[in-house]
């Protein structure tokens, strides 16, 4: 039980992190070029046809809402996928790659 403690404060800490907006401009630039996969990369082909809600990149990606809802953020802090500031059909928020 310790141990198990231990290692997720040690995965807590920031160098095991994402790449936050707080993070300088050249840990934004390497979490681009890190290579994306599974979810991940559903998430970015799905916005690859335009900007849409949790919803629609659910259908286009093939996944369910809840797993997109859990890769958006990650998407976000590695700075691949922003919010364009508009709300959808149910109030979901609009989403789109990052230029």
């Amino acid at each position: 039980m310790a141990l198990q403690t231990s290692m997720d404060a040690i995965e807590s800490l920031p160098i095991f992190a994402s790449a936050r907006k707080t993070d300088p401009a050249t840990s934004h630039a390497a979490a681009k070029r890190a290579p994306v996969s599974g979810h991940c990369a559903k998430v970015l082909e799905a916005l690859a046809a335009g900007p849409a809600g949790q919803t629609e990149i659910a259908r286009r990606a093939g996944l369910t809402v809840a797993a997109v809802s859990k890769r958006l953020p990650e998407l976000r802090r590695a700075g691949l996928v922003e919010r364009t500031g508009r709300e959808v059909e149910g109030g979901e928020s609009e989403y789109r790659r990052s230029t």
